[in-house]
C-alpha cells in the first residue's frame, strides 16, 4: 500500500492517499470524486477503442482502499458514473455484491444520469446536491454549494479535476494531478486516470498537494507531496 499524507483541517484528521481519495479517521469515510465507472464502455460503444482495463485498473484501486482503510461509508462527491448504462455497470453490481455492508453516499454530480430506481437496487444512497456530514458540507461543484451556516466549516468538492504545474531546474515541466485545499473549500482531484485535468493556480491555495505517481519498474512508490 502507498504512503498517504497526514493532513489536519479543523481538528480533523485527513489521510490523502496518493490513489486519489481521503481517509477521514474521525468520521472512518473515504471520500472520492469523479470516477466516471462506465466511461471507457461508453467510448467503446461510439466506436473509439478504449482498453476494458482502464477501468478494470480503477476498481482495483478502490478495492485496495477500501480493504486497507476499511471504511464504515464511501462518500462520492459527484460523477460516480459517467453516462447511460452499459456492460461496465453490470459489473460495478456485481462488485457492490461484494462490499454488500458498505454504505454508499452519492452526491449527485453532472454524470449521475441514470434513474434513481437504479442506484435504490444498487444500494446507494443518493443526495441531489449536498450532504452534510459533522461541519463539513460536500458538493460536486463549489459554484453550486450551500451558503455558509454556524454548522458548516468547510466544503469539498470534485468536477474540475485539478492538476498543479510542477517546473525543474533544467526547465522541465510535469502536470500532476493534486489536492487544492483553500480557505472555505477543497477540490479533490479525479479517481479515475481516464479524465481531462483543469490547472490550477496553487499561489491561490492555502495547501496544494501534488501526486506524485507510483513507477514499479524503479521500485518506487507513489506519494503525495505538498507543493
Amino acid at each position: 500500500m502507498q504512503v498517504s499524507e497526514k493532513f489536519l483541517l479543523h481538528q480533523q484528521t485527513l489521510w490523502l492517499s496518493p490513489d486519489r481519495c481521503i481517509y477521514w479517521e474521525e468520521q472512518n469515510v473515504l471520500i472520492v470524486s469523479d470516477l466516471h465507472f462506465g466511461k471507457t464502455g461508453h467510448f467503446r460503444k461510439s466506436g473509439i477503442a478504449v482498453p476494458q482495463n482502464v477501468y478494470k485498473e480503477d476498481m482495483q484501486r478502490l478495492m485496495a482502499q477500501l480493504q486497507f482503510y476499511k471504511p464504515e461509508q464511501l462518500l462520492v462527491v459527484g460523477d460516480l458514473f459517467h453516462s447511460v448504462l452499459n456492460k461496465e455497470l453490470d459489473l460495478f453490481k456485481k462488485w457492490r455484491s461484494d462490499f454488500s455492508t458498505l454504505h454508499i453516499q452519492l452526491v449527485k454530480g453532472n454524470h449521475d444520469i441514470l434513474k434513481r430506481e437504479w442506484y435504490a437496487d444498487s444500494n446507494i444512497s443518493v443526495s441531489d446536491l449536498h450532504y452534510h456530514l459533522a461541519n463539513f458540507c460536500f458538493v460536486h461543484d463549489i459554484t453550486e454549494a450551500c451558503a455558509p451556516s454556524e454548522n458548516i466549516h468547510y466544503y469539498f468538492s470534485g468536477h474540475i479535476h485539478p492538476c498543479v504545474l510542477l517546473k525543474g531546474l533544467a526547465k522541465q515541466k510535469v502536470s500532476l494531478p493534486c489536492y487544492y485545499f483553500a480557505e472555505n473549500f477543497a477540490v479533490i482531484p479525479a479517481f479515475s486516470k481516464f479524465t481531462g485535468t483543469a490547472l490550477i493556480d496553487r499561489k491561490s491555495a492555502d495547501n496544494v498537494f501534488a501526486i506524485i505517481p507510483s513507477n514499479l519498474a524503479k521500485g518506487q512508490q507513489g506519494a503525495v507531496v505538498k507543493v
